[in-house]
């Protein structure tokens, strides 16, 4: 088997799809193939250990005073699964790696919005056919950043994507991993353009003046001489779900002990900056804002544990009682010498708060 079937058999790629990568299966097939092998998307490993993805537990909030008085019934539950972390696992990229980033992101992009008065851009820089043999994501980058200043980008977050088309493949016990198939290495930004993008509401839209200074004429005149094509795309509803949906198909360079997703540059480098305290969300219960504690269940019924099944709920209110018996308890800090959760003993200390006093 040589290089280019070993290839091939990594990426999972079919014929046609191979024939896709650059230049339509073309002399520089081989090249592409090479640089997606090399640069694989989030999430596009293989799954950790067993636990990943796994149900953990619940975080409820008991206080069924307040969520009457809002309109709901009984207590308030979410429930909780195991998450590695790793950028490569399928099952813990998504809700775990991306959301945990997005937050960051959203939060320091936040932070610069205020300071420089601008609203932050979505930004795509594609880079041209000739630079599709550039199989190095810092040369790439370097390249990006210099197309930013050029254009008046003041700074932003820069997230490298190797692909522009994905294929899925299903997993074991639900889920999917993901492939690029097309070599088109490109960048998101999510940045701040000098002034602000004013050709957003330029009456001549639709009619561009060339030569007039705004930024789609100067992006235009850049990709005349240059070939990489810069782009502002509509607003979108979030920062943070835009965050979060470049982030979790980004591409990360397979044997990096550390993986580079996102640059920071300009007025959003640590250097401009400095580092951005992000606040972890409470986390407090959507119908009455009370923090939500970990919790247990200790009645008969069997919910759906499985996050990729169709009738999966994360969040559900849940009665509090079932043929007269409390089932749903606050667990306690576990202290030296105490029994486990998973000990009937164990229940007795338990201090359950619900509407009209304690159960002990």
């Amino acid at each position: 088997m040589d290089s280019s079937e070993r290839l091939v058999k990594a990426l999972r790629l079919s014929k046609l799809e191979l024939e896709s990568v650059v230049d339509g299966g073309g002399s520089q097939s081989a090249v592409g193939l090479g640089f997606l092998h090399e640069y694989p998307l989030v999430g596009g490993g293989e799954v950790t250990d067993t636990y990943c993805g796994n149900f953990s537990g619940y975080k409820i909030c008991l206080n069924v005073a307040a969520h009457e008085a809002a309109g709901k019934s009984g207590v308030f539950t979410r429930k909780i699964h195991f998450s590695c972390g790793k950028l490569t696992c399928p099952l813990c990229t998504r809700s775990g790696w991306a959301t945990k980033e997005a937050r960051k992101v959203t939060a320091r992009l936040n932070v610069a919005s205020e300071r420089v008065g601008l609203d932050v851009e979505h930004i795509v820089i594609s880079f041209g056919r000739e630079h599709y043999g550039i199989g190095d994501e810092k040369v790439l980058r370097a390249i990006a950043l210099k197309a930013c200043e050029e254009l008046g980008i003041i700074g932003g977050d820069l997230i490298f994507h190797g692909s522009r088309h994905r294929r899925f493949e299903p997993i074991v016990g639900g889920g999917f991993r993901q492939f690029g198939t097309d070599w088109q290495p490109h960048e998101h930004e999510l940045g701040f353009v000098r002034g602000g993008y004013t050709c957003r509401g330029c009456s001549r839209k639709s009619n561009c003046l060339a030569g007039c200074g705004g930024f789609d004429d100067r992006r235009w005149q850049y990709y005349q001489k240059t070939g990489i094509y810069v782009k502002v795309l509509p607003k979108r509803k979030t920062v943070g779900g835009t965050a979060y949906y470049q982030l979790h198909h980004a591409s990360i360079r397979r044997d990096a002990k550390r993986a580079h997703v996102g640059t920071w540059h300009g007025v959003c480098s640590y250097r401009n900056m400095g580092k951005v305290k992000v606040i972890k969300e409470a986390g407090g219960c959507p119908v009455c804002g009370s923090p939500l504690q970990e919790g247990v269940y200790v009645g008969k019924k069997n919910f759906v544990l499985n996050r990729y099944s169709p009738d999966y709920e994360r969040d559900s209110m849940r009665d509090l009682a079932e043929d007269g018996v409390v089932v749903w308890y606050v667990v306690p800090k576990r202290q030296y010498g105490r029994s486990s959760v998973g000990d009937s003993s164990a229940r007795k200390v338990f201090n359950v708060q619900f509407a009209g006093g304690h159960y002990a």
